[in-house]
């Protein structure tokens, strides 16, 4: 029986939060991640990109902080995702886990600071303060493609600027850029289900053919940049 396209719901665009307050030179800090750990979103660094393993809920809670950060100039959005139960597959190429920490480029947070900032977070009595976060759905742009020579355009804005400090990869980048990410991450999540019924999975490429990337070959040539590529699995931890 073929899986459901998952169409997406209100409740898709809303996620529980932890927020946290870190000072770091006088300076104070607000660090956004999900209440509870993700299980089913995996980011891996192999030698030549990054990828990243998403089943729908988990997907979509991805998605869901893709567009908070656009809506957060003044706050670091922490996905912990080193420890998140391997995904199937990895271990072919050498692949690492990494952390991810989203960054509205209005915050003007130094990366090389973060395995500091992390610490103190991190620790047992640091204050964390729970809520919810709630998109609203007309965030998440339509599902189209834009001409290459659009994307590359400087006034477009759609690209994200990469940074590796402390093993975990920093994006940051404007609303715009953030949106477009979370577009490639919620339609993989749609399509993701009903390929997975019917097609064939392919451990170490494109699984069942649902993947999108963040990033054209012109942007890697002229940045210096690693393709972040973003594909479909069915959900491997519970």
């Amino acid at each position: 029986m073929a899986a459901s396209r998952a169409a997406l719901t209100r409740d898709d665009l809303k996620l529980k939060v932890t927020v946290q307050r870190g000072r770091l030179d006088g300076t104070a800090f607000r660090v956004i991640r999900p209440a509870r750990p993700l299980k089913n979103g995996a980011l891996y660094k192999a030698p030549h990109w990054y990828e990243m393993y998403v089943d729908r809920t988990d997907g979509r809670r991805v998605g869901t902080l893709m567009l908070l950060a656009a809506r957060s100039p003044r706050s670091l959005i922490y996905l912990p995702m080193r420890t998140t139960p391997t995904a199937p597959g990895i271990g072919w190429d050498n692949e690492k886990p990494f952390d991810l920490v989203l960054a509205h480029r209005a915050v003007q947070f130094r990366p090389s600071r973060w395995k500091q900032l992390r610490e103190r977070i991190n620790a047992g009595n640091a204050p964390r303060e729970l809520r919810t976060a709630s998109i609203p759905a007309r965030d998440l742009p339509a599902d189209h493609e834009f001409d290459p020579s659009e994307r590359s355009h400087p006034r477009h804005g759609t690209l994200l600027r990469q940074a590796v400090y402390a093993e975990t990869l920093f994006l940051t980048g404007g609303t715009t850029a953030f949106r477009e990410a979370a577009r490639h991450i919620f339609a993989v999540t749609t399509d993701g289900p009903p390929r997975a019924a019917t097609e064939l999975y392919l451990p170490g490429g494109c699984n069942y053919h649902v993947c999108r990337s963040f990033y054209d070959w012109q942007d890697l040539v002229e940045h210096g940049w690693n393709q972040f590529h973003v594909e479909f699995s069915p959900r491997w931890a519970r």
